[in-house]
């Protein structure tokens, strides 16, 4: 899209239209069909195929929308920002998926993630299961080529095949690397806890790059280690950032699929996504939230605020 010397079309204010009112989208902000431009796309993803618990991710992108009502989205104090006045952030609604064939799916959604990034600069998916961050990384990779990977999980999710399929929510970015999609020596896992199917998964997830900042060493060190590990990993590569819920402890996340206990706080969370301002981030999700599970939009809150803080992490990126 063109014409970025018109001001940004700004979301429906609270102080106008009470926030449990008005449109349904993300943070209540315009369509994708009534912007001149885009900067940053908000698109839902509802697919949870691959699933290997509890399923209901299809439900996510819904539940965060209805949760982003919440959040005030005027000023951020953290970053100095007015995000919504600073750049271009549109909705652009679900990806229609297949939910009886998982390549199918896989296809449609690189497909409608591709065809978006020729009209927006930089993309925050709500999913979905993670399943889906295989053809976001295709969709991000053809815009931006490689690019850094962080991802925030309980779960590495580089197993090779669950039950001999390949393309499963446990197994996205064991594909990713066989498609040489992320840069292997500046990507990582932030929040792996639990134990696993063998003592043979780090050695194997380690063969294809990743370091692991475990739940245990953000316990020891603190929040600034983390978020040095992450900045000096990373460096000046664009970045994508794909945010599993369940990283986050079930006290603090209790509507996902695969939840592990011990885990990360929001206010942790929160406080690593701050520490990365700065960095080039071109695109990011925010996945596995389950809604049947949730209770008091606790874990849909979570998530829609993660994803407003991706969208200030945008406008202050390369400063």
């Amino acid at each position: 899209m063109s014409n970025k010397d018109t001001p940004p079309i700004q979301p429906v204010s609270g102080t106008v239209v009470p926030r449990y009112a008005g449109p349904s989208t993300f943070c209540r902000l315009p369509e994708l069909r009534d912007v001149p431009y885009c900067d940053v796309a908000i698109l839902g993803i509802p697919f949870d195929n691959g699933t290997s618990y509890r399923p209901g991710a299809r439900f996510g992108p819904q539940a965060i929308r209805q949760a982003s009502r919440h959040l005030r989205t005027n000023f951020h104090p953290a970053y100095d920002t007015e995000p919504f006045r600073q750049i271009q952030v549109a909705d652009a609604g679900d990806v229609a998926c297949n939910p009886y064939n998982i390549e199918e799916a896989i296809g449609q959604i690189e497909t409608a993630a591709t065809d978006l990034l020729d009209k927006a600069d930089a993309l925050v998916s709500l999913g979905g299961d993670h399943t889906i961050a295989v053809p976001l990384l295709r969709a991000v990779n053809s815009k931006f080529g490689q690019v850094a990977l962080v991802h925030f999980d309980a779960h590495l999710d580089t197993w090779d095949t669950y039950f001999g399929a390949p393309y499963t929510h446990g197994t996205p970015f064991r594909r990713a690397a066989e498609e040489n999609l992320f840069i292997d020596h500046s990507s990582m896992h932030v929040g792996i806890r639990g134990p696993l199917y063998s003592r043979d998964d780090l050695a194997r997830d380690a063969e294809l790059g990743f370091k692991v900042v475990h739940c245990d060493d953000l316990q020891s060190h603190g929040v600034d280690h983390v978020v040095k590990r992450i900045r000096d990993r990373v460096g000046d590569h664009p970045l994508y950032l794909s945010i599993d819920i369940d990283v986050l402890d079930p006290a603090h996340a209790p509507g996902t699929g695969t939840p592990e206990i011990a885990g990360l706080s929001s206010r942790e969370l929160v406080n690593i996504i701050r520490g990365l301002q700065g960095l080039n981030l071109v695109a990011a999700d925010i996945v596995e939230v389950a809604p049947a599970y949730d209770h008091a939009e606790i874990t849909s809150l979570a998530a829609a605020t993660v994803a407003f803080e991706m969208i200030n992490l945008m406008v202050t990126r390369g400063s």
